[in-house]
C-alpha cells in the first residue's frame, strides 16, 4: 500500500497515530458527475471496515430508487461488514410521521435535526450527507451551525457532505475537498442519463 507523506507536519502535541485516526469532514461538490458516487464508494471501504454508516439523501426523490441504496442495503443486512440505516427526504424521514405535510426546507431541517442528534449519540462512524450541500446553498440550513455541530462532534465519527455549490466557509472547514469538473458528458450531445451509470 502507497504510503502518502505530508507536506507538512503541524506542531499540534499529537503523535503520528493520534493525527492518522482522527475523525474527517469531506466535501464532494463542483459541477461535474460522481460527487455522489465516490461518497458511497466510501461508505463501501467504511462498511468493509465493519462500521456503521447513516445515509441521508437530501434533495433525492424518494421515488428515484438508486443503485447504491439497495447495494448498501443489502450489505448492511447481510451481518459481514457494518450496518448500513439509509433516510430518504422525499419519501418521509422515518422519525418524522408528519412528513407529507411538509415542505422541503422543513423536511431538510428535520432532518439535519436528526444527523445532529445521531452525531450527538455517537449513532454511526461514517455520516453520507447526500445533497447536503443544496439545504446550505439555499439558505435552508446554517452554514455556522454545521460547522460548530461538526467541529464539536464526539469520538471519531467521519462526515462526507456531497452537492454542487458548497458553501466557502464549509470548503475551508473541510479536512478534504474534491470538485468535481466536467470535461465531457453524453448529455451535452443528447443522449440522456441511463440505467447503471446514472442510477
Amino acid at each position: 500500500m502507497p504510503q502518502g507523506q505530508p507536506t507538512s507536519v503541524p506542531d499540534d502535541g499529537l503523535t503520528t497515530r493520534q493525527r492518522r485516526n482522527r475523525p474527517l469532514v469531506f466535501v464532494h461538490t463542483g459541477p461535474g458527475k460522481g460527487k455522489s458516487t465516490a461518497a458511497f464508494g466510501l461508505a463501501l471501504r467504511a462498511w468493509n471496515q465493519g462500521w456503521p454508516i447513516g445515509v441521508f439523501q437530501f434533495v433525492k426523490s424518494a421515488k428515484w430508487k438508486v443503485g447504491e441504496e439497495n447495494a448498501l442495503k443489502v450489505l448492511g443486512a447481510s451481518g459481514e461488514g457494518g450496518s448500513v440505516v439509509w433516510h430518504k427526504m422525499g419519501e418521509g424521514w422515518s422519525w418524522v410521521q408528519r412528513d407529507a405535510q411538509l415542505d422541503n426546507e422543513q423536511a431538510a431541517k428535520e432532518g439535519w435535526e436528526q444527523v445532529k442528534r445521531d452525531l450527538a449519540a455517537e449513532t454511526h462512524k461514517l455520516y453520507v450527507l447526500d445533497e447536503f450541500a443544496y439545504p446550505m446553498h439555499w439558505g435552508w440550513i446554517d452554514v455556522d451551525e454545521v460547522i460548530e455541530v461538526l467541529r464539536d462532534r464526539p469520538g471519531t465519527q467521519h462526515v462526507v457532505i456531497t452537492g454542487r455549490n458548497a458553501p466557502e466557509k464549509l470548503v475551508e472547514f473541510a479536512d478534504l475537498v474534491t470538485e468535481m469538473t466536467k470535461v465531457k458528458h453524453p448529455m451535452d450531445a443528447g443522449q440522456k442519463g441511463q440505467k447503471g451509470i446514472e442510477w
